[in-house]
């Protein structure tokens, strides 16, 4: 095999080596609302992976469309959709460690940042991800965390991940608290600008 034919694989080698070595300091709930330059909520309408890019470049992206139900910072329109890093196409799969996985019919609430521009679009990877359940028991929209944990106090994300998820999903915050909490620290950072 000639050298110009091994250094596409030794480069798309290197960049898998270096996407599955992401290691994420998780985010406090003030840098989730701060960071993302859009927090909606939204039902996934469309899912789809694609091939992008020529040679050595050429690798998979998942394009992962919304139908806004609810821009809570920011205006996300009434569909939005990010792109990410990785996917499956045909029998080829791109995975990247840690990248949310979405499904049509999931109902999320995310932290978007630079869109288009990064590998995943959400303030701290997965920690950008909010997935928003029905309970049965309780009757309320619920909210669990990218690791698929209920969240049960935002003030404790990114400082003690054991206060910050709760161990029965009845004691889970609901969507509208979350958003509430957002809400809040936008009010929060509107009275006391940055100096």
């Amino acid at each position: 095999m000639k050298i110009k034919h091994l250094l596409p694989l030794i480069f798309l080698g290197l960049a898998f080596a270096r996407v599955s070595a992401t290691t994420v300091i998780p985010p406090t709930f003030e840098q989730l609302v701060k960071q993302a330059e859009l927090i909606f909520q939204g039902t996934v309408t469309d899912a789809r992976s694609v091939w992008e890019g020529e040679g050595g470049q050429r690798h998979i992206e998942t394009y992962v469309t919304f139908n806004v139900e609810d821009s809570v910072k920011g205006q996300a329109g009434t569909s939005y959709t990010i792109r990410m890093l990785g996917g499956t196409v045909g029998d080829e799969t791109m995975e990247v460690t840690d990248t949310p996985k979405f499904e049509v019919g999931d109902r999320e609430i995310l932290f978007v940042e630079h869109n288009n521009e990064q590998f995943v679009p959400l303030v701290g990877i997965n920690h950008g991800r909010f997935h928003v359940q029905h309970d049965d028991q309780t009757g309320r929209d619920v909210v669990f965390n990218g690791e698929g944990e209920p969240v049960r106090d935002l003030t404790q994300l990114g400082r003690n991940q054991e206060s910050a998820v709760a161990a029965d999903v009845t004691e889970a915050i609901s969507a509208d608290d979350l958003k509430a909490a957002v809400h809040q620290q936008l009010g929060d950072s509107a009275d006391h600008p940055a100096k």
